[in-house]
């Protein structure tokens, strides 16, 4: 059981929001620093940013990168490419969004391939894949998970939150699927540190939030 005062360890801080400036991404950096997040997640332009502050303020805080985010509609070798710059520019795990339109066309060698070319381009990084719970079936988030295990993704990831938010039952399921193949990472719509702790006690081992300290200061 997760106890509140470990609960930051779980949490990668989140700002992906389109205006987002270089004072937000510091500010962004200084509270996972003071909270103990485990990242914060930044789209890629803002990576060597982000690095850079944390180093400064000797954070255990690391950087996660988004790929392909939000749509997940590039080419394999586009997304290999944003994750090898990604990783050059200091980024330690990375957040990729799947070809959901591909995969729904059961295009899987595709949908493997790309995750494979991410995988590689990460040089042993961590590698989440998002696959969209809220468009897919039960039997395609399974099949989607199996997917991800066989391409050597380590985590599943629920949602980019631009779909809809992680529902419980999703995790459940997706826990269900890789067992210990693979981690899950939940996000879209965490807002508060009971549902956080839900969804880990339902077995995600990271949660992603925009609405982190709202997380925190919940359960105080």
């Amino acid at each position: 059981m997760v106890k509140n005062k470990n609960l930051a360890g779980y949490i990668d801080h989140t700002l992906l929001k389109l205006d987002a400036t270089y004072d937000q991404i510091r500010r962004l950096c200084l509270e996972a620093n003071k909270y103990g997040f485990r990242n914060v997640c930044v789209n890629p332009c803002y990576v060597p940013f982000a690095k850079q502050t944390l180093k400064e303020v000797k954070s255990r805080s690391g950087v996660c990168a988004v790929i392909a985010f939000p749509l997940g509609a590039l080419t394999w070798e586009m997304k290999g490419f944003e994750a090898e710059l990604a990783v050059e520019g200091g980024a330690d795990e990375l957040d990729m969004v799947m070809n959901i339109g591909a995969f729904k066309s059961r295009d899987y060698d595709l949908v493997k391939g790309e995750i494979e070319e991410v995988v590689a381009a990460a040089n042993e990084k961590i590698v989440k894949v998002i696959i969209e719970t809220n468009l897919l079936t039960d039997e395609e988030k399974k099949t989607a998970a199996e997917i991800i295990v066989e391409a050597g993704a380590n985590f599943v990831k629920t949602c980019t939150g631009w779909q809809g938010g992680v529902k419980l039952e999703d995790v459940k399921l997706l826990k269900e699927a890789v067992g210990d193949k693979a981690e899950i990472k939940a996000s879209g719509g965490v807002k508060n540190g009971e549902q956080a702790l839900a969804l880990i006690e339902a077995g995600a081992t990271r949660i992603g939030s925009s609405s982190s300290l709202e997380i925190m200061n919940s359960l105080k």
